[in-house]
């Protein structure tokens, strides 16, 4: 089993140990917990915990997390475990729309609202019900931009590409990536047609650019459910999909979860 740039800290005696790769920042931690933890906080955030087949912690590292010892916070003792640094390389693009890249003052107000928006679904934690993991991916087509690289646009630093991109044609389906439920829609100024679609335990996923917007808010989507099509909204230099991935209100490379556990819900993940 693969698990990219997830790794997993093994409870053996109730010791905790740290396996032989150490979590690096935007990439997810997987804890196993000793049996009967139901919650674990980090970074003052609650953090996704499965029961089954054994108690576990998945913890969501910020892309801008510093390196070394890091705690999993529990209600008796901590987990500690090892955050490393990872060099993302650098992307340089060209936006046409020069006001995608320095927004005109009349556009300000609107973009902090969204931006408020954004980030209240960031900080959702609704129940959990069955894992999400792993995630399927929610468009066909190649990878045209990697989470994480540091992004200048047209000669200017912005900051760094906090989604995975897929690149499609115009129209193509996009699907939600597992069961969850709606928790917005609408037109956003930098990303256009967006849908977030929260999957429980603080696990949110968010589909940007999109031609289309196939669901409203409250409605309920299975794995695999039509939620809208590609497209070209917001700040784009082509049509494709803008796919972010938030746990415990923090956005981590999509990539690291679509492999992430071997076993579909319901049964949870699969740990070593």
């Amino acid at each position: 089993m693969k698990f990219l740039e997830a790794t997993v800290s093994t409870l053996l005696c109730g010791v905790i140990t740290i396996g032989a790769h150490a979590g690096v920042r935007g990439g997810i931690e997987v804890i196993e917990l000793p049996a009967g933890v139901t919650s674990a906080r980090y970074l003052n955030r609650n953090v996704l915990v499965v029961q089954e087949p054994r108690a576990a912690a998945f913890v969501g590292i910020p892309l801008e997390a510093k390196p070394g010892v890091h705690y999993l916070e529990l209600n008796d003792r901590r987990i500690e475990f090892i955050v490393t640094d990872k060099a993302y390389p650098e992307q340089r693009l060209t936006i046409k729309d020069t006001k995608m890249v320095n927004p005109p003052a009349a556009d300000l107000e609107r973009i902090a609202r969204e931006t408020a928006l954004m980030r209240a679904q960031y900080r959702r934690f609704s129940p959990l019900v069955h894992s999400p993991f792993p995630l399927t991916r929610p468009a066909e087509g190649p990878v045209s931009s990697a989470f994480g690289l540091r992004r200048v646009l047209n000669d200017q630093p912005r900051s760094p590409h906090a989604g995975l991109d897929i690149a499609a044609a115009s129209g193509e389906p996009v699907i939600s990536p597992a069961a969850g439920v709606v928790s917005l829609t609408g037109s956003f100024y930098f990303n256009g047609n967006t849908v977030f679609v929260d999957h429980g335990g603080g696990v949110i996923t968010m589909a940007c650019h999109l031609s289309t917007i196939a669901v409203a808010e409250g409605d309920a989507v299975k794995r695999g459910g039509l939620i809208g099509a590609v497209g070209a909204t917001g700040r784009v230099t082509g049509a494709h999909l803008h796919w972010s991935l938030i746990m415990n209100g923090e956005r981590v490379d999509p990539a690291a979860a679509l492999s992430l556990m071997a076993d579909p819900e319901p049964s949870g993940p699969a740990l070593p």
